[in-house]
């Protein structure tokens, strides 16, 4: 039996709809194995601003460094999207949270269940048995650093910066992390073009020898692209810079049939932040038809690595796939093969998954 304190902090769009639908999965968790949970919540992102005109406010900072965990939704506004000249915008709070957190490593486990091989584009043959765990920087490259405009605003820059310590960091999670899977660790850069990237590379191969159970492969972000989608069965672990990161992972939502499939968390020195990567997608915002289960595994890999809470993590992911055995499915994962009344909404889904829990 233990006793934690998450902080919920939905922030924009669905983020609100889906963190709901997380957090009762936790209860049920409490309740099935004898834990306690208590929750505060917080506000960041657009509703931040609204509120307080701060993306993130110092309560909600102050709240998320007392948390055991925080349950993250989504940060993100339309308005904001068409005006590049706004000065505060939602996502420097998400920048400044990972900052201030020292959340400076991405995990972001792609794995295919099997009932979903027909809801992504990619053929099943390929897709069958891809189980693919990235590691993405969080604390530097271009989202951090020097950024301006010079020549009357008609030029722009964004300077790219990693120092030796950045990389080496996240690269030893990466290396212990393949440890515990199938022992090879895909390093991707652009060694061949980008400064930040020749550091990155130096560095892997630096401290590879420290693990010689684990096989390194190099390579460019590019050629990464390509091999996601012709043979994504060949990675275990990859490890990769802030932006590559960033566009690599949306890319291989598709492995897993869609973004609303796909659970993070952001580790570091200090409160661990677990949130789906769908973003706050206000095309559908409180239309009821959001998928849940990226938030709901996302609560599964806050038990997992926060509380270490292997079992209940593992109930969980359990739940989730007897849910879609059973062939129920929200909108963006149903085929022409799912009987109309398996479509559910977003409280719908998440009854289902308490059910078998």
């Amino acid at each position: 039996m233990a006793t934690k304190h998450i902080l919920i902090v939905p922030g924009d769009g669905i983020g609100q709809e889906v963190t709901a639908e997380g957090k009762k999965v936790l209860d049920r968790i409490a309740a099935k194995f004898g834990h306690t949970f208590t929750y505060d919540h917080a506000l960041v992102g657009h509703a931040a601003i609204e509120a307080t005109g701060d993306p993130l406010p110092a309560e909600t900072l102050e709240k998320m460094h007392k948390a055991d965990a925080v349950l993250f939704g989504a940060v993100g506004h339309p308005k904001y999207d068409n005006d590049p000249k706004a000065k505060v915008r939602p996502e420097q709070g998400l920048l400044k949270m990972r900052k201030e957190l020292g959340l400076y490593a991405n995990l972001r486990p792609i794995k295919l269940f099997d009932e979903l091989l027909e809801a992504s584009s990619i053929k099943p043959e390929i897709l069958r048995g891809a189980d693919i765990l990235f590691f993405r920087e969080l604390t530097g490259d271009i989202y951090f650093g020097e950024k301006g405009r010079k020549n009357n605003g008609d030029t722009a820059y964004d300077i790219a910066e990693y120092s030796r310590f950045e990389v080496e960091r996240i690269a030893r999670k990466a290396f212990e992390a393949a440890r515990t899977r199938r022992k090879k660790l895909c390093s991707v850069d652009k060694a061949n073009v980008i400064e930040t990237s020749r550091l990155w590379r130096e560095v892997i191969q630096q401290i590879a020898p420290e693990y010689p159970d684990v096989e390194v492969e190099h390579q460019f972000v590019d050629a990464t692209a390509m091999l996601l989608i012709k043979d994504p069965k060949r990675f275990d672990v990859v490890v990769t810079a802030n932006l590559f990161g960033d566009i690599l992972t949306d890319e291989a939502s598709q492995i897993a049939g869609s973004m609303g499939m796909l659970a993070s968390a952001s580790i570091g020195d200090g409160t661990g932040v677990y949130e789906p990567i769908h973003g706050s997608a206000h095309d559908i915002t409180g239309k009821g038809v959001a998928n849940p289960l990226a938030s709901i595994l996302s609560a599964a890999l806050l038990l997992d690595i926060s509380f270490g809470m292997k079992e209940e993590s593992e109930a969980v992911i359990a739940a989730v796939d007897k849910v879609l055995k059973a062939g129920y499915r929200t909108g963006d994962i149903a085929d022409s093969k799912t009987a109309k009344d398996k479509i559910l909404g977003t409280t719908a889904m998440g009854d289902q998954v308490l059910a078998q829990l």
